[in-house]
């Protein structure tokens, strides 16, 4: 039987883009996806190897948790950030 880390979908794409312009939103999308998962919040800060405080500080939108433990526990979740350069938006809504 595999463990639960190995059941988690590392490298799994649902295709499903999710533009993020807040650490709230971020957090919001992280607890989707947790819940999703049918994990706890201690569960996660166990895979994580984090503190349950820093799950919920995440979740929150807590604009100052570290980034490399947001990528980690995002990579844990199967979940990846994109960066690209914003639509152009047409010289009449500048």
């Amino acid at each position: 039987m595999p463990s639960l880390a190995q059941a988690l979908p590392l490298g799994h794409s649902s295709g499903a883009e999710t533009p993020i312009r807040s650490s709230v939103e971020l957090g919001a999308v992280i607890r989707e996806q947790r819940k999703r998962l049918a994990l706890k919040q201690l569960d996660l800060a166990g895979l994580g190897n984090t503190g349950n405080r820093f799950i919920v500080d995440l979740e929150n939108g807590k604009p100052t948790v570290q980034l490399q433990k947001v990528l980690d526990l995002m990579d844990l979740l199967g979940l990846e950030v994109v960066v690209r350069t914003k639509a152009s938006r047409s010289a009449s809504s500048l």
